[in-house]
């Protein structure tokens, strides 16, 4: 195992991190969960980037990742990426899924940054099957991590104890 990666149970949006990243809608205007939850502790400073990268660009993407400022977050920044609506495993969600991690991770180290907080992606109301989500973090992070020796520490933050026991398996099985 990749010993610049732990994992913890609790509320991401008070991890303090240099960024922490978001499970975003790609409309990026927030919405229910994580989402939700980084868009109210974090307040109009995120929406209003958010609305100005859409006007620039439109939607984000499945896969793809902006950042934010990280408004009154203990981070610097927010990574907003749109993970994959799980369809069976038929329609590209685990590469998908993998470009979510990348992305964030590159655009984290882009930014300077050195530490990184992950949220569960696509696990809630997507419906990824939470033991393959994990399978598909774990291994693209350690992935990158084993290339770029910028980030020197990556927390998933499993916001309910069904998928911190399933990161904490997946961890010990690697």
């Amino acid at each position: 195992m990749e010993e610049r990666m732990r994992i913890i149970q609790g509320d991401i949006t008070q991890i303090t991190v240099d960024v922490i990243v978001n499970a975003a809608n790609s409309s990026l205007l927030g919405g229910g969960g994580v989402d939700g939850a980084i868009h109210r502790a974090g307040g109009e400073d995120i929406l209003a980037e958010c609305r100005m990268i859409r006007a620039k660009q439109g939607s984000c993407a499945t896969g793809e990742a902006v950042i934010t400022t990280a408004g009154r977050l203990p981070a610097k920044y927010v990574i907003h990426t749109v993970g994959p609506v799980w369809n069976g495993g038929s329609k590209n969600e685990e590469q998908l899924l993998e470009s979510c991690y990348n992305n964030s991770l590159l655009l984290a180290v882009k930014h300077n940054c050195e530490t990184i907080a992950f949220p569960n992606i696509s696990t809630g109301i997507y419906g990824y099957p939470k033991e393959l989500a994990a399978k598909v973090a774990i291994r693209t992070v350690e992935s990158f991590l084993q290339t770029n020796k910028g980030i020197k520490e990556v927390v998933f933050v499993c916001y309910d104890f069904e998928n911190f026991s399933v990161y904490k398996k997946e961890l010990k099985e690697m």
